[in-house]
C-alpha cells in the first residue's frame, strides 16, 4: 500500500524572516563570509565598512577563485549542500548555510557577484522586493538592485574573486544609530576575526590577509606563545576518535603582575580575562569557540571563574567531527563527544589548578637564583572544615616584632590572631570580581622610598640586634616576600655607615 503524502514546501518570506533570528553577531556573520574565502582559496579579504546612514552597506570582497553562474546559483541557494555529506580536508563550511543566514542576520538585501575564468555573474536576495509580492516563492533576481551598480565596480578587471554586498542594514544602521557607533562595530568586529582566524593570520607564511578599511587586522594569539613571563606550556596531547586525531594543549598565562598595562590590555581578548578562560576548539586552524568548559566538571559543570582566568587549552578537531561535536549552524559552539570528556576533564583540572596557584600566588613568589626558598608572611593551613589564613611568625618582619617586644608579647600575639581572624575574604573576592583584577599588594604601585623605609628599618634590626653581615642581611631580605622583587633596592642597603 502506498503511502498518502503531500507536498509542504516551506513559505520563502515566513522562511527567511525566520532564519533571520538564529543569532549571529555582526562580527559572527562577518567570519561566516570569511570562511567561504577561505575555503576558496583566497589569499586577501578586503571588508569595507560604508558609511551612508539608513543606506550603509558592508562589502567583502576577496581574491579567491570566483564561481561560475551555476556555482553561485548553488551558493546562493538555501540548503543546496548536505551536511552529512564528506568534505575536502581544508572546507570551513559544513552547512551550506552561512552566506545565506549569516548575511541576512544583518541585512534585507544580499548581493553577489563573482568572476571566474573571464565571466561574471551576479545574483541576490532582496527581501523587500519578496515581500511586495505576495505571490513569490523563492525568487532570486539577477544582477544589482538599481542604484547598486556602482559598488561592485571593485571588482572590475578581476580575473577571479568574490564580492559581497549587505544593504538595508536594518539589523546593524537601527534608530538613533550614528557614524560614531558605525566606527565602534567596526573595532569589534577587527577584535573578533583577529581571534577567530589568529593562526591563519600570524607567522612569516600567513594563509590569509584581512583587511578592514584598508587597516590590516593583526592576529590575536590567546596562549601568549613565546611570551618569556609565561609560567606554563604543556606537550601536545593527541587523542584518536573515530572522526579522526584530536590535539589538546594546555596554557597557564602569567599573572597581570608580569604583565605591562599595554601586554595585560591586549591579551584579555575582547570578552576579558575571565570570559576567556577554558578551552579553544578549532577546526582546520579557524577557531570555533573561544573559551568556557564545554559543560565539564565533576559533581556540576563548570564555571567561569576569577581564579581559573590564567587557564587556557588549545584543541584541535578534524572537519570530520561536526556531528560528533554538535558544531552549530553559527559555528560558535561545541560539545565534546562523551567519550572524550573524561580525558578532557583531567586536562582541565591539571590546568585549571595551575592557574589558580598562578592567580593565587600572583606569579610569586619563585626560588631566587639561589635556589633559596621565599620567606612568606601568611601561610594556609587545610583544616577539616576548610582552609585559614596565617601570618607566619618566622617571617623576619613579624619575627623582629615579637623577639622585640617583651612584656607587649602577648598583646603583639592577641593583635595577629585579630588579623587573621579578621581576613575580609568575602570582600576581596567582590572587589576582585567587580574590578576584574586582584587588589595591589607587594608594595605595587608604590614609590621606591616606600619600599626603601620598610627595607631600611628590618635591615638594620638585621645587622644591630641580630648581628648579622652586611652581605648575610642582604641574602635573607632577597628570599624574603615581598622584598625578593626589590634587588636594585637590597643593593644599595648599607652604605659606609653600616660597613
Amino acid at each position: 500500500m502506498t503511502a498518502k503524502t503531500r507536498q509542504a514546501p516551506p513559505r520563502a518570506m515566513a522562511m527567511l524572516e525566520s532564519l533571520r533570528g538564529l543569532g549571529y553577531s555582526t562580527a559572527a556573520a562577518l567570519a561566516d563570509i570569511v570562511d567561504n574565502s577561505i575555503s576558496a582559496g583566497a589569499s586577501e579579504v578586503r571588508i569595507d565598512f560604508q558609511w551612508d546612514g539608513l543606506d550603509s552597506r558592508v562589502l567583502i570582497l576577496d581574491d579567491g577563485r570566483g564561481m561560475s553562474d551555476p556555482e553561485l546559483e548553488g551558493a546562493m541557494r538555501l540548503g543546496d549542500k548536505n551536511p552529512l555529506a564528506t568534505r575536502e580536508a581544508h572546507d570551513l563550511g559544513r552547512f551550506g548555510m552561512g552566506l545565506k543566514t549569516a548575511s541576512l542576520s544583518q541585512c534585507r538585501r544580499l548581493t553577489v557577484a563573482s568572476a571566474k575564468g573571464g565571466e561574471r555573474s551576479c545574483l541576490r536576495w532582496d527581501l523587500d522586493e519578496l515581500a511586495a509580492d505576495p505571490q513569490s516563492d523563492w525568487l532570486l533576481f539577477e544582477g544589482p538592485a538599481e542604484g547598486s551598480k556602482r559598488h561592485l565596480a571593485c571588482l572590475e578587471g578581476k580575473a577571479s574573486g568574490t564580492l559581497v554586498l549587505w544593504e538595508k542594514l536594518d539589523r546593524i544602521v537601527t534608530a538613533g544609530y550614528t557614524v560614531d557607533d558605525f566606527l565602534a562595530m567596526t573595532v569589534i568586529v577587527e577584535a573578533h576575526l583577529a581571534m577567530v582566524f589568529h593562526r591563519l593570520l600570524q607567522g612569516p607564511r600567513a594563509r590569509i590577509k584581512l583587511l578592514i578599511n584598508n587597516r590590516p587586522i593583526e592576529p590575536w594569539d590567546p596562549f601568549m606563545s613565546g611570551h618569556p613571563a609565561k609560567p606554563w606550556t604543556s606537550p601536545s596531547a593527541p587523542m584518536r576518535t573515530d572522526s579522526g586525531l584530536v590535539m589538546a594543549q594546555c596554557h597557564v598565562l602569567p599573572h597581570h603582575d608580569k604583565l605591562t598595562k599595554d601586554e595585560f590590555k591586549k591579551y584579555e581578548g575582547p570578552a576579558g580575562w575571565t570570559a576567556q578562560q577554558g578551552f579553544y576548539v578549532y577546526r582546520n586552524e579557524r577557531l570555533l569557540v573561544a573559551g568556557g568548559w564545554l559543560g565539564l566538571g565533576n559533581s556540576k559543570a563548570w564555571n567561569r571563574e576569577e581564579a581559573h582566568r590564567l587557564a587556557r587549552i588549545q584543541l584541535d578537531i578534524p572537519n570530520t567531527a561536526d556531528a560528533d561535536w554538535k558544531i552549530d549552524v553559527r559555528k560558535s559552539t561545541a560539545r565534546p563527544p562523551v567519550a572524550l570528556r573524561p580525558w578532557l576533564t583531567r586536562l582541565a583540572e591539571d590546568t585549571r589548578e595551575r592557574a589558580r596557584r598562578v592567580f593565587a600566588y600572583r606569579g610569586t613568589p619563585m626560588p631566587t637564583q639561589r635556589n633559596t626558598p621565599i620567606e612568606q608572611a601568611w601561610r594556609v593551613d587545610r583544616v577539616k572544615d576548610g582552609v585559614r589564613y596565617r601570618i607566619e611568625q618566622t617571617h623576619p618582619a613579624v619575627a623582629a616584632v615579637l623577639d622585640s617586644a617583651g612584656d607587649l608579647a602577648p598583646l603583639v600575639k592577641a593583635m595577629l590572631r585579630v588579623i587573621e581572624e579578621s581576613v575580609p575574604v568575602q570582600r576581596i573576592w567582590l572587589d576582585t570580581a567587580e574590578n576584574k583584577d586582584t587588589p595591589k599588594t607587594g608594595f605595587s604601585g608604590e614609590p621606591p622610598e616606600a619600599v626603601t623605609t620598610v627595607l631600611g628599618t628590618l635591615f638594620a634590626d638585621m645587622i644591630g640586634r641580630r648581628g648579622m653581615s652586611v652581605e648575610t642581611a642582604k641574602r635573607a631580605l632577597l628570599s624574603t616576600e615581598p622584598f625578593q622583587n626589590y634587588p636594585g633596592l637590597i643593593a644599595g642597603l648599607g652604605g659606609p655607615a653600616a660597613a
